[in-house]
């Protein structure tokens, strides 16, 4: 939803507080949709997947939900500002002078977003555009109903490619010898939620 058009700064968006859940999106203040049970186990299985590797590498730092992303704003007056539900810094490209405990100045690597019902598909891919023009390697959109994930990458910013049932995801220009990073492993739920969602059909 949003919630009105004016110039923020980053005084602005930190006096909301970390309670605050809220993006910049081209000027307009925009607050985010709730997430529920579904939404939070996917988010959690990319971050455990790319957590693991990104450490034992010690390439860089993944993030979970709630990591803020400038984009390179100005911050007297932030033209965007994203919070993607799971993202990855590369270390080479970690601004200098970043005080760690304000948002990030610039852009992820990759940036993971999950598509939620009450989500609106035009903003959400505004925000792609606005990763891609700001220097972002890959997006991902998750679509946890249909069990999709839709790739964008710089390299090729005009097209998307869909990953679906049992397949493994292109990531070699971020991780390049990963393993277990398929759509299987990403919507993968636990027993009891699959038997639940039986029980009431």
């Amino acid at each position: 939803m949003v919630l009105e058009k004016q110039a923020y700064t980053l005084d602005d968006l930190l006096a909301m507080g970390e309670d605050a859940y809220v993006e910049i999106i081209d000027w307009e203040l925009v607050e985010m949709t709730a997430a529920g049970g579904v939404h939070q186990i996917i988010s959690g299985n990319i971050f455990r997947i790319l957590d693991r590797y990104v450490n034992e590498k010690d390439i860089g730092i993944v993030m979970p939900d709630q990591m803020t992303y400038l984009m390179n704003s100005v911050t007297k007056g932030l033209k965007d500002s994203f919070v993607p539900d799971v993202s990855y810094i590369n270390r080479e490209n970690v601004p200098k002078g970043w005080v760690i405990e304000k948002p990030h100045p610039g852009v992820p690597d990759l940036a993971v977003e999950i598509f939620s019902p009450g989500d609106n598909v035009e903003i959400l891919l505004k925000k792609v555009e606005t990763y891609l023009e700001k220097g972002t390697i890959q997006i991902w959109i998750i679509y946890p109903k249909v069990k999709e994930l839709h790739q964008f990458t710089s390299e090729e910013p005009n097209k998307s490619r869909i990953y679906r049932g049992s397949e493994t995801i292109d990531a070699k220009n971020l991780f390049p010898d990963i393993e277990g990073l398929t759509t299987d492993a990403i919507f993968h739920l636990p027993a009891w939620i699959i038997s639940d969602d039986k029980a009431e059909e």
